[in-house]
């Protein structure tokens, strides 16, 4: 084995890849990014990523008869942390927001019908929502499907027609509120375009790095402890059986 490239690449083959940590980015983010689908716009369960295992578990039936108008996921290697909350404070004029410790959100756009999640796709952001969610920072990028013959053209939010922007409003305006309940848990206080959709990408990035570092960097000292430790074992027996 010529590398821990090798190595890893090797280890692919063998072990499914958690879809936070384990895919990358994509070679081209901000402009274009990977993202993992959980939630499409047929699904009457919300499902989200189980954060310890990567498997895709149920989180909750839908409370209400609306639907999510869009492909539903998250940016992988992405974490909403202090530098995703220094961006709202500034926008808002605040000091008290605080990052809600998940991937970042993504919906993305797309005229053709997927029909279940658990997959990975290529979207090019265009703009997004400022959203506080009890409090914390919980940003929602809206992207089109890379290569979509109908939404390729649109490159920025004002692109998108006001009604389909309103729809994804609501959706997420309402998507956490329980019948009766008079104080809203979510609030969008902007509506901003693609350099600031771009710009919250990148510092989401950087609260990944600062939470978890390079991943690759510390699993290949894991990888290298481990093969010293096993060459140092199998010396130990060599030297143990040579000795009887």
């Amino acid at each position: 084995m010529e590398s821990l490239a090798d190595f890893w690449r090797l280890a692919s083959l063998r072990y499914k890849s958690h879809p936070w940590h384990g895919v990358s980015i994509g070679e081209n983010a901000p402009d274009i990014v990977n993202v993992y689908i959980e939630v499409v716009p047929t699904d009457t369960l919300k499902y989200e990523v189980d954060k310890e295992t990567g498997y895709l578990k149920i989180d909750r039936p839908q409370k209400f008869s609306n639907y999510i108008p869009a492909l539903y996921g998250f940016i992988p290697q992405t974490y909403c942390g202090k530098s995703v909350a220094e961006f709202s404070n500034i926008k808002n004029g605040r000091k008290d927001i605080s990052g809600d410790k998940d991937p970042l959100d993504i919906c993305v756009l797309t005229e053709r019908n997927i029909m279940h999640g658990d997959i990975l796709l290529k979207a090019t952001p265009i703009g997004g929502f400022r959203m506080l969610d009890g409090g914390e920072a919980d940003d929602k990028i809206i992207a089109t499907l890379k290569g979509d013959e109908v939404y390729c053209d649109w490159n920025d939010i004002a692109d998108v027609p006001p009604s389909l922007v309103k729809r994804l409003e609501h959706y997420f305006l309402t998507y956490k509120d329980m019948p009766g309940q008079k104080t809203p848990r979510c609030e969008i206080t902007h509506t901003y375009g693609r350099d600031e959709a771009l710009e919250v990408i990148n510092r989401s990035r950087k609260d990944y790095i600062n939470k978890f570092g390079k991943l690759e960097n510390k699993l290949s000292v894991a990888a290298m402890e481990a093969i010293t430790f096993m060459q140092e074992l199998m010396h130990r027996q060599d030297i143990g059986g040579k000795n009887e």
